[in-house]
């Protein structure tokens, strides 16, 4: 089945708004754990204007199932930090500094020999690797050289199209379209597949549907969204049951 990993990021911006430690980031960690999710993600940021770095050290002390960091390894700061705490999975995306959000994946041919070093220092550590790509066939060949272990398809396009078009049917097929075909080809290459940004309760049936094959997803804005109104624990239950 396919793996729900929770971002709490979010939870870690709400903290930050007002100061202290309310809500908690540690306790939410351990919360969505319990409440069933198959793993944490956090994406600390330089600026560590969410996701603190003594957050992540505190997160992989209670972990008890899998720990997924991402971010910018362009920043040395974030390489240290993933090596220090040698995190289960670490998803590499390649955010500007100062970035809102993730918003595009690798050229994967451009930083072809950059993404080949990178990705053998994490894996010389045990850590296994995804990196962030658009659902580009080209794209996905080229990650397949670069030695990762696994992509993660870049999903808000699926996302902005599902239900577009002159039917919802035909707009979610057109959606899906290129990232069936990317995904079979990383299956075609032996690449982990997950996938992630703007996945909620939606559309991510329809695409795990699609791609039965999907390894995990990571769900943190329109995940945290629903639980201020459903409560964590049955959001939690209630996206695991889009993957079932």
């Amino acid at each position: 089945m396919t793996k729900l990993s929770v971002n709490i990021n979010k939870i870690a911006t709400l903290r930050n708004s007002r100061g202290g430690n309310n809500p908690d980031v540690v306790k939410a960690a351990i919360d969505v754990q319990r409440f069933g999710a198959d793993g944490v993600t956090v994406h600390p940021r330089p600026d560590e204007r969410h996701i603190r770095y003594s957050d992540v050290r505190e997160i992989k002390k209670i972990i008890t199932t899998e720990f997924n960091i991402e971010g910018n390894c362009t920043e040395q700061k974030f390489v240290d930090l993933v090596l220090e705490t040698k995190p289960d999975q670490v998803t590499l995306v390649p955010d500007a500094l100062g970035q809102l959000t993730s918003d595009h994946g690798w050229d994967t041919i451009r930083n072809k020999d950059y993404l080949r070093d990178i990705i053998g220092v994490f894996k010389k550590a045990g850590i296994r690797v995804s990196i962030f790509v658009d659902p580009d066939v080209k794209m996905v060949e080229g990650a397949a050289a670069t030695g990762t272990d696994r992509i993660e398809l870049y999903t808000e396009g699926y996302a902005k199209q599902f239900g577009a078009g002159p039917s919802a049917g035909s707009g979610r097929e057109l959606a899906v379209k290129p990232y069936v075909e990317a995904a079979k080809k990383a299956k075609d290459l032996g690449l982990g597949l997950n996938a992630g940004h703007d996945l909620d309760l939606h559309n991510l049936q329809y695409f795990k549907q699609n791609i039965p094959w999907l390894d995990e997803v990571s769900i943190g804005h329109a995940l945290i969204c629903d639980a201020i109104y459903l409560g964590l624990e049955n959001t939690v239950q209630l996206y695991k049951r889009q993957l079932m």
